[in-house]
């Protein structure tokens, strides 16, 4: 079915090795990649606006004629040319200026005809258009690919058909590729290799959706009709994709379902023992994620569960419920984090929480097992942990070594799960017969992205925080301003409170024009901060010494920490009442949230103190998103918006490279409605072996061929 669309695309007519290069740049390998390659937007080339009608601060196509063209040197910057063209067409003449492209003069000819599309903006007295982006439309001796007639297209074809006259089609194309050269291509292709094209979404899923076929879709996905066509082409292209994202998380929550797990005995006097001995009250979220766990436990199926919660909101405490719930009925637990200071403070706070607290008449054993456990302390907690002798192990990556095993180990949970790889994360469970997993984070996913990533898993959400907690302060102060915000700071140490100053990188960077952590300390420690004790922690120190660092501040053996982004995951010191964050335009949204989580974790008022001037407007929209609000998930919603869902995690961590054209954020109605396919058909036919669907399966294997042995094996 897909032998022809897997052929190379050097084998096609007119390109050849060389040109295959250039198409490799963009991911183009094969044929079935052309025709996914989509445009990034639309030029409705059926009626141009006359230059005359242009408006100041919009947007427009024009269609003109180069009528003069010169370049000058900038009179402010030493080097930098701009280049200017005066076109014209039947009703007015407007500039068309490019910045430091010098190659263009020799571009454009008198005479020559264009199309143009960019703002309008002003200059003094007259209106012009910065940086278009242009096409030229002259004849054939201006094409950089004259071979076109060698891949099959006639004059008529290679003339304004697909680029006059119609919706065209603008792709993102590197240098030395024309969009001429490259739409008469996408022509080529869907002639030659659509009626070889086999639908592989199956009739009664597109019919019941009401979705194009294949064909029409990836016709109208180019070179549309009208808006309406081209509407119902992304449709069912972007559906196509949400579904077969869906596909592997649809099976691999069958198969788990069919594996059976323990049915925990989730009541009992213990656990009603620990919340009642708390010295705060449960928040309602809190209450409603351990009712949602407790169902989990107690039903023979394997738990598989993500437990959102922003930093602070007690997700340690959930996991403590969890864990006692386990142990009451004669299982045991096992608590992994990523950093050694971490399971350090879990196992110091559990331990406290739980003292005195009896599980079958005998008080709850607790182990902790990190790197720098000594070899006769790690072959005893070992050998505990085999025999029965340990109820809950914490331990970092320590805890996934071979000699680490369980007597009866019946619940898993991984804090920081972002912070392991995959393959990490399921090597754990492995270490007992089907036990519960519970899997934590702190960074808040959209429940959009979260249903596209964690598809598999059930998902509750922690969305208060706990009572009486005073909300972090949030300012933004500009480098000249940055001296009301070490008041701020010394006004917090002098009531015996403790600062974090934090800078984006360990050395001076000249390059990015910004000061560095480590040259930055000495000057604070020398000016500033002089009257107060100060501390330097990064991420070329060693794991050792960035926990004694930290152990030293959180035992107020230190005022002030300077930091890089190592405190992103740290431990909780409710006495650290101000963050400054230095060049806050160059962290993340996620990142600066994640820091931001460090403070606020007492009773008095702390504040985050934002440093920056913004130098774009994608910075400035952060800034002011932090500033507006504290909610980690509504920040994350706003950090989609402003950088899309590719950008968001990063494409090739989680797999997001297959979403090329549907977005989970404007289509989450389209994505349940896949979803929700997903899951019909597999509960219909988990092996996607009945012959209709025999298309899907070898599409699915051939985008994700780490599922072979779930679909060929049933």
């Amino acid at each position: 079915m897909f032998k022809d669309l897997n052929t190379s695309v050097q084998f096609l007519k007119g390109i050849g090795p060389k040109r295959a290069g250039l198409f490799s740049k963009l991911g183009i390998h094969t044929v079935e990649d052309i025709l996914y390659y989509f445009p990034r937007r639309y030029e409705d080339r059926t009626n141009f606006v006359p230059i005359s009608k242009l408006q100041e601060g919009e947007t427009y196509t024009i269609k003109a004629e180069v009528l003069a063209k010169g370049q000058h040197d900038s009179y402010k910057r030493r080097g930098f040319s701009i280049t200017e063209v005066a076109v014209q067409d039947q009703s007015a003449k407007i500039f068309c200026v490019w910045f430091n492209q010098p190659y263009l003069k020799e571009y454009f000819k008198i005479g020559q005809s264009l199309i143009l599309y960019g703002r309008i903006e002003r200059y003094g007295s007259r209106l012009q258009i910065n940086s278009p982006e242009f096409e030229i439309v002259s004849s054939e001796k201006n094409e950089p690919h004259p071979s076109l007639e060698s891949i099959g297209a006639s004059k008529e074809g290679r003339g304004e058909s697909l680029n006059i006259g119609r919706i065209v089609p603008i792709y993102s194309l590197p240098e030395g590729i024309t969009q001429r050269y490259f739409r008469q291509l996408i022509k080529y292709a869907l002639d030659e290799y659509l009626p070889k094209l086999n639908d592989f979404l199956p009739f009664d899923i597109r019919t019941r959706n009401g979705l194009f076929n294949l064909a029409k879709s990836l016709v109208n996905i180019h070179f549309p009709d009208n808006s309406d066509m081209q509407k119902e082409a992304y449709r069912r292209l972007a559906f196509e994709e949400f579904f077969i994202f869906q596909l592997p998380l649809a099976l691999r929550k069958f198969k788990k379902r069919e594996k059976l797990g323990i049915a925990h005995k989730v009541e009992g006097e213990s656990t009603k023992d620990f919340i009642g001995s708390l010295p705060f009250q449960l928040t309602g979220a809190q209450e409603r994620v351990i009712q949602e766990i407790k169902s989990d436990m107690a039903s023979p199926k394997v738990m598989q569960r993500l437990l959102q919660g922003d930093v602070g909101s007690g997700k340690t405490v959930v996991a403590t419920i969890a864990s006692i719930m386990a142990i009451q009925g004669g299982y045991q637990v096992a608590l992994m984090v990523p950093t050694e200071i971490l399971a350090r403070q879990h196992y110091k706070s559990i331990k406290t929480q739980v003292s005195g607290l009896k599980v079958q008449g005998k008080q709850l054993s607790i182990g902790l097992l990190t790197g720098s456990a000594s070899e006769r302390e790690k072959k005893n907690l070992c050998q505990e942990a085999k025999e029965g002798k340990i109820d809950l192990l914490i331990g970092t990556h320590a805890l996934l070594e071979e000699n680490v095993n369980f007597s009866n180990l019946g619940l898993v949970v991984i804090d920081e799960q972002h912070k392991f790889g995959v393959g990490q994360r399921a090597l754990l469970p492995k270490k007992g017969v089907n036990p519960d997993v519970l899997i934590m984070t702190a960074t808040p996913i959209p429940r959009t992205l979260a249903i596209t990533l964690y598809g598999d898993l059930d998902i509750s959400i922690i969305n208060e925080l706990p009572l009486g907690r005073i909300p972090v302060r949030t300012i933004h102060f500009t480098e000249n301003t940055r001296n009301q915000a070490y008041s701020i700071a010394k006004e917090q140490l002098r009531l015996r409170h403790q600062v974090y100053i934090v800078y984006p990188v360990i050395e001076d960077s000249y390059a990015l024009d910004i000061a560095g952590a480590k040259k930055m300390y000495e000057q604070l420690k020398a000016g500033e901060f002089k009257e107060f004790k100060l501390g330097l922690i990064h991420g070329r120190l060693k794991q050792k010494e960035q926990d004694e660092i930290m152990l030293k501040f959180k035992d107020r053996g230190l005022d002030v920490l300077v930091s890089t982004t190592v405190l992103e995951v740290g431990i909780d010191i409710p006495n650290a009442t101000c963050m400054i964050i230095e060049h806050a335009h160059r962290f993340g949204l996620a990142q600066l949230h994640q820091l931001r989580g460090r403070i606020g974790r007492g009773s008095a008022q702390s504040f985050c103190i934002l440093v920056s001037d913004t130098e774009t407007p994608e910075a400035g929209s952060r800034l002011k998103t932090m500033v507006k609000y504290g909610d980690g998930f509504r920040i994350a919603e706003e950090d989609l918006k402003i950088r899309g869902p590719g950008e968001f995690f990063g494409r090739r961590q989680h797999g997001l490279t297959e979403l090329k054209i549907a977005n989970p954020l404007t289509e989450m109605k389209l994505l349940k409605r896949a979803r929700e396919e997903a899951i019909r058909l597999i509960n219909a036919d988990p092996c996607l072996g009945e012959r209709q669907h025999l298309g899907l399966r070898e599409k699915l294997l051939q985008r994700f061929p780490q599922y072979h042995n779930l679909v060929m094996v049933g």
